[in-house]
């Protein structure tokens, strides 16, 4: 079109409203009047009238100007925000057009949606130029890092269809997602249509108009438009490019609204909100629900902003015995910020709900300690807060001020357990539950925030929690780190003469068992459970039947998937939770955009409610007790352990232990320095409450002759060591109860066993003691039937 063409065809347009307006009967006519389609026009002289009339700056408001007429369109809507402040009319002031991404990246605008003149291959096509969109490690085959055009083709064109009349306000183009090329279109014009057949190309009033791209291939750059265009479809078509012509791009605009679109149903703050506005926001919940909400924090990032945590109880700020700690953490990454909103509307949601008598969140409230911790990597959300929603790039806040990963940033307790285990260390000399942390870890390369997380972690006894990150829409489990396999003949473990008795289908089936069992947890099953519980909660998480946000659905379609399998890492906080404390985490990816736009919080929050408090809700599943003496006094840091699971849980400093569990019958056993174990036989059913398992321990032989010596305050004392002389043993089965038998034998005085445990050469020693609590031995058996007996004598 001729700029001659396109400003009669304005003029038309024009003319055609001015015969739809009905004037308004008050004073103020000269000044607006309302459209048939409640459009309110108004003249550009009548600045500072908006408030006058109500429309504060506060207020939600859509606008356009008109060059014929001098005038702007003024649409309330609940959709779109000035900035406090602001005058959105007046002499000399631009209006301020506001209107979110469509969804390319977030992928609400789906595949059938796109549609592109060509691609290089099929690792190219339409489907890959979403915003923010990564490649695969091999960048040749089915997923690029961008929409790429087949060089060949004179006339290139991305196209996205609406579905549905939109007022276009926008775009934001990006280059290619590579580590090799540094592609990305630098300039471009935007046509429209409303059939995808008559394309006008957008105008500015003279000529076609030519809009200046990236200059890079990782930044995104946002273009508006002057006035808002309604069309149905959009096609971007690349002038000029360097490289190859590849682009990523997401598309601005206003739907028009529909009898479809269904308002929240909760009354909450759906915004995006700072430092000072999140703290500001805590301090608003607290004073709202004083009696079970607390305001603290876990420690401080490296520039200084705290790390807030909210405490949600009906007790705060006290470990009330028989109540497990639940905990939801966001912000790992800076830029992954829908946890952190989530996690502000699940405070105001738990809340408001209270007050309001929600027979559910009352027994949240009074069975479970509940901690939120929104942000774990302020520093970082404050530098992609500063560039908004789709402009920050994939990277940026992804990591703290000084550099680091948070969620990969804790010790690698996996290749301890691991390296213990294939020596037969486990659990004799190294435990399968709280690990300790190297002693050098803490004063190497740790970021500040993780060794805050850390303690908090240590002097909490959480029993459940789950971190809130972005990126993808999925749940994962642990292990997070793949485990190395063990040395072999080269195929897994096998010896060459039994796989050469197998077919092909039969070995890769034990091919996968094996892969499959370097990755597991103990406690696989529940991890799975867990797992599915969010996923499968989640309004459309399982919805992955076209893929994942940057390939094909990696879960098989069940929305969880363990981590190692997937994108193993090491040092993540997951694994850290599970091998150093009681807890039990998972991580959930909560979209493909890390940070949605402000009008995608409202469903983002539908999308999620149920499955937040679900996940909660699983706190309570499994056993539950306390661990105490004869005499009512609470044990700190008893073993508890399950008979076929090799992972064990600790006691609380009051005593008390949640161990997550299916349905199911267990036997149970508990075990405390000085006092006999003792075993019994739970039951975990399918109710909604924990099974109560406790245990009363009584002292031990040991402990009884440490308490008598304690009294007299004598200490044992090597006396006496005889030499190692040789027994010839033959015909005895080398188990310990044979052992055993052939050591206390002619030994009147024994009165018991106290203590027996393997040396690294898997050596036997017994401690016998007289009656008389005068004389201790030490008996050693070694290997090669040799032994050592050393006596003590008090």
């Amino acid at each position: 079109y001729t700029a001659e063409k396109l400003r009669k065809m304005w003029e038309e347009e024009e003319e055609e409203k001015r015969k739809q307006t009905v004037p308004y009967a008050e004073p103020k006519s000269e000044y607006f009047w309302k459209t048939a389609t409640n459009h309110i026009i108004i003249r550009a002289e009548t600045h500072g009238l908006l408030e006058k009339w109500g429309f504060v700056s506060a207020e939600l408001v859509f606008c356009e100007f008109s060059e014929q007429t001098q005038s702007r369109h003024v649409f309330p809507t609940q959709r779109f925000r000035f900035p406090a402040g602001v005058r959105p009319f007046g002499l000399g002031i631009s209006c301020l057009l506001e209107c979110p991404p469509l969804g390319m990246e977030s992928h609400r605008v789906e595949d059938d949606q796109i549609l592109a003149s060509s691609a290089s291959h099929h690792g190219y096509s339409a489907l890959r130029g979403r915003l923010n969109m990564q490649s695969s490690a091999d960048e040749d085959d089915v997923y690029g890092g961008a929409w790429c055009a087949d060089t060949e083709e004179k006339e290139h064109w991305f196209q996205v269809n609406a579905r549905r009349e939109v007022e276009f306000t926008g775009v934001i183009t990006q280059g290619r997602s590579s580590d090799t090329h540094d592609d990305f279109v630098s300039s471009y014009f935007v046509a429209f249509s409303n059939d995808s057949r008559d394309w006008t190309v957008l105008h500015d009033g003279y000529a076609e108009w030519l809009f200046y791209g990236n200059v890079d291939k990782d930044t995104p750059v946002m273009t508006e438009f002057s006035y808002p265009v309604v069309a149905r479809y959009i096609r971007i078509l690349p002038q000029s490019w360097n490289g190859s012509l590849c682009m990523r791009l997401e598309v601005l605009g206003c739907p028009y609204p529909t009898e479809n679109d269904v308002p929240p149903t909760d009354d909450l703050d759906y915004r995006h909100h700072n430092y000072k506005e999140m703290r500001q926001m805590m301090k608003v919940i607290n004073e709202e629900c004083p009696n079970i909400t607390r305001i603290y924090n876990i420690g401080k990032s490296s520039q200084g902003l705290k790390m807030y945590a909210m405490e949600i109880s009906d007790n705060p700020g006290e470990h009330e015995t028989g109540e497990p700690e639940f905990r939801y953490t966001a912000g790992l990454h800076g830029n992954e910020v829908l946890g952190r909103e989530l996690l502000l509307l699940l405070m105001q949601f738990l809340c408001k709900e209270y007050n309001d008598d929600n027979p559910r969140v009352h027994r949240l409230v009074e069975s479970v300690r509940i901690h939120l911790v929104p942000s774990l990597n302020p520093d970082a959300y404050e530098l992609a807060y500063e560039m908004g929603s789709e402009m920050g790039n994939w990277a940026l806040g992804h990591w703290t001020e000084e550099g680091y990963d948070i969620f990969q940033n804790f010790p690698d307790l996996n290749s301890i357990l691991w390296g213990a285990e294939d020596r037969g260390w486990v659990p004799r000399v190294v435990p399968n539950h709280h690990i300790p942390i190297p002693e050098n870890f803490l004063n190497g390369s740790v970021a500040v925030e993780t060794k805050a997380i850390i303690s908090w972690m240590e002097r909490t006894p959480f029993v459940l929690g789950a971190n809130l990150q972005g990126g993808e829409k999925l749940a994962t489990y642990p292990f997070d780190m793949q485990r190395p396999p063990r040395a072999t003949d080269g195929r897994g473990g096998q010896s060459v003469h039994e796989y050469q008795h197998m077919n092909e289908e039969t070995w890769a089936r034990i091919q996968r068992q094996n892969e499959g069992a370097l990755r597991e947890t103990a406690d696989e099953n529940l991890f799975r459970w867990l797992a599915m519980t969010y996923a499968h909660s989640h309004l459309t998480m399982t919805e992955n039947q076209r893929g994942s946000c940057h390939t094909d659905d990696v879960t098989g379609g069940q929305g969880i998937i363990n981590r190692a399998s997937w994108k193993p890492v090491v040092g993540s906080m997951n694994d850290f939770s599970y091998l150093h404390t009681n807890c039990f985490e998972i991580s959930v990816f909560l979209g493909c955009d890390k940070f949605p736009h402000e009008s995608e919080l409202a469903s983002e929050w539908e999308n999620n409610r149920e499955a937040l408090l679900a996940f909660i809700e699983q706190v309570h599943r499994g056993i539950k007790g306390v661990v105490k003496d004869v005499s009512g006094n609470p044990l700190a840091n008893a073993t508890v352990s399950v008979e076929g699971i090799k992972h064990d849980v600790k006691t609380a400093a009051t005593g008390d232990y949640w161990r997550l569990l299916n349905p199911g019958e267990y036997r149970v056993t508990a075990r405390a320095d000085g006092y006999t174990s003792q075993t019994r036989l739970c039951i975990v059913g399918y109710d909604a409450n924990a099974t109560p398992c406790s245990f009363t321990m009584t002292k031990s032989n040991w402990a009884r002759i440490q308490q008598i010596m304690a009294q007299r305050k004598k200490k044992p004392k090597l006396v006496t060591t005889f030499q190692r002389h040789r027994c010839q043993i033959r015909q005895i089965n080398k188990s310990c109860s044979d052992l055993f038998r052939l050591a206390v034998s002619g030994l009147a005085s024994v009165l018991a066993v106290l203590h027996t445990a393997g040396k690294n050469d898997n050596s036997l020693c017994i401690y016998t003691i007289s009656r008389d609590y005068a004389c201790l031995r030490k008996i050693t058996i070694k290997n090669d039937y040799s032994v050592d007996i050393g006596v003590f004598q008090s």
